[in-house]
């Protein structure tokens, strides 16, 4: 921190907090375990937590952009993606990875960080589908995981570039929390139902992302929208959907995609970001597809 200028009063407070600072686990039955100190990290939950992690990371960040390897985009590099603490390296090349995990290796080797291999895993998307060779691709000595698909921050990557998979968590989330909030919420009044309806089924996060995926994967999880509003308003399962989304004043499946897509192409058009912006004019996003 002192490397990004934060003054010496500041950061002698922030010693002195997280120096002397103690910490106790409340146990279900009301009870407290021992107290124990932090030897690392940041208080989970605490207000300064995220900014003191962002400082904390951004030296690696840098490091990684001026590197000149990985992805680039608009003469921008692109070759790392980061939300807290979980990073993605993006290269053409299996070389170019390797020097950014290097770069990770040393940072982490000066700054007393730690990877976790376990959740480490690569991912190749391949030009040619019948190619089956998977480089060794190691992370602090370890040999990483060649995988199929990932789920990074809720949604499910797949190399085939399909997104059926994340649609199958969609619509698995939403029979989850329908079937849920009926048991729970039985008792309420419909007006009560539907707003927990609105509030927990139409999330759909990530859908505006969604491009290449089958028709029955696509119908399935309108079928499965309709459905979890009918357990919610215990209504018959022959029942006409578009005549209860009417009668209730609900967006319909396809109503619900359109509005995400919307918004999502809104927010993305009106960015300042050159990168943002690149990708927008790359991807033909069309609203009708929804």
């Amino acid at each position: 921190m002192g490397e990004a200028g934060i003054p010496g009063d500041i950061l002698g407070t922030l010693k002195y907090w997280y120096g002397s600072q103690t910490n106790v686990v409340k146990w279900g039955n009301g009870g407290f375990s021992n107290e124990y100190t932090l030897k690392c990290g940041v208080r989970q939950g605490g207000l300064t937590s995220p900014s003191l992690f962002n400082l904390y990371i951004n030296g690696l960040i840098e490091e990684l952009s001026r590197s000149g390897v990985g992805c680039h985009m608009c003469n921008e590099p692109v070759n790392n993606l980061s939300y807290a603490d979980d990073m993605v390296l993006l290269s053409p090349s299996v070389d170019g990875l390797r020097t950014m995990l290097s770069i990770c290796e040393k940072y982490a080797l000066r700054h007393g960080l730690t990877y976790n291999v376990k959740k480490s895993e690569v991912m190749i998307f391949r030009h040619d589908r019948t190619c089956c060779f998977n480089p060794v691709i190691t992370l602090g000595g370890t040999q990483l995981n060649v995988v199929s698909k990932f789920k990074y921050l809720g949604h499910v990557i797949n190399n085939n570039l399909k997104d059926d998979d994340d649609m199958e968590r969609q619509k698995r989330s939403i029979a989850a929390k329908a079937n849920m909030l009926a048991r729970r919420f039985a008792r309420c009044s419909n007006a009560v139902r539907i707003t927990l309806f609105v509030a927990y089924c139409q999330a759909f996060y990530t859908c505006y992302l969604w491009k290449n995926y089958t028709q029955r994967t696509y119908h399935a999880l309108r079928v499965q929208y309709n459905n979890a509003f009918r357990a919610m308003l215990n209504l018959p399962w022959r029942c006409s959907a578009s005549g209860m989304f009417a009668e209730n004043r609900v967006d319909d499946f396809y109503a619900v995609m359109r509005k995400r897509a919307a918004s999502f192409m809104n927010r993305i058009r009106n960015t300042d970001n050159i990168i943002v912006q690149a990708v927008y004019d790359c991807c033909k996003f069309d609203i009708c597809d929804m």
